[in-house]
């Protein structure tokens, strides 16, 4: 259903992402962990459609959308790490510009769907600007999911949310992937982590697959031994 093919990204000299590959089947639930700057985050960038890859393609249901904006968006739901929301407006006006075009009824969504399933209803009047982050979290990916799309893309989702608002999207991942769609997201977090079926792994721009079951210092020492030895490697070239 989802296939990402020679995916790759430089800056200069710098190859962020060096001919990156990826399958993936309905109600795969996929983890990308990495340290910091190994190129992850610019990935899930290209595939949410705000940054432009060099070369590569990201196929789903046999058609390439990686430079087709209007394609992505019936198929692709994107959350940033950053708040992509209006902070001057409440939720239910940052709703209304993502869900405007949509075939889901946005109020009934908050009645028994998608934005109850994440809470976002018990704040929907509530200004962005008044919002903790965990909540502004649950509005950005509420907003994502305005055109029930088959993929989401979630760069960090539950970062330094409490536990409430981690379990709340943890709850509505599951819930995404049981419907057949496919979450791909980057994440340390232990509860994420025990979600996803699949665990890669991203080393100087190099994704792997690695057993779904490896947390905390055993995933640590392989992300950290990868880094030195794709260092070493680099260094006798």
């Amino acid at each position: 259903m989802l296939e990402i093919k020679n995916i790759k990204k430089s800056y200069g000299k710098h190859e962020v992402l060096k001919d990156i590959n990826l399958k993936a089947e309905k109600g795969d639930c996929i983890a990308i962990a990495g340290l910091n700057g190994c190129g992850k985050s610019t990935l899930l960038s290209i595939l949410g459609g705000t940054l432009k890859a060099d070369a590569g393609e990201f196929i789903i249901n046999g058609v390439n959308v990686m430079n087709d904006i209007k394609k992505k968006k019936g198929l692709i739901g994107y959350v940033p790490q950053e708040n992509p929301l209006i902070d001057e407006l409440s939720v239910r006006d940052n709703l209304r510009l993502w869900f405007c075009d949509s075939k889901l009824d946005m109020d009934e969504e908050l009645d028994h769907g998608i934005l109850k399933l994440l809470g976002v209803d018990e704040f929907v009047n509530k200004r962005v600007d008044r919002l903790s982050g965990g909540m502004k979290k649950r509005v950005s990916i509420g907003c994502s999911v305005a055109h029930d799309p088959a993929v989401l893309l979630l760069d960090e989702p539950s970062a330094a949310l409490d536990l409430e608002c981690k379990e709340s999207i943890r709850l509505f991942l599951i819930e995404h992937c049981k419907r057949d769609g496919i979450v791909i997201m980057t994440t340390h977090d232990e509860a994420e982590l025990a979600t996803c079926n699949r665990l890669l792994v991203m080393r100087n721009g190099v994704l792997t697959e690695e057993d779904g079951d490896l947390r905390g210092a055993a995933l640590l020492e392989i992300l950290k031994n990868g880094r030195e030895d794709d260092n070493n490697k680099e260094n006798k070239a």
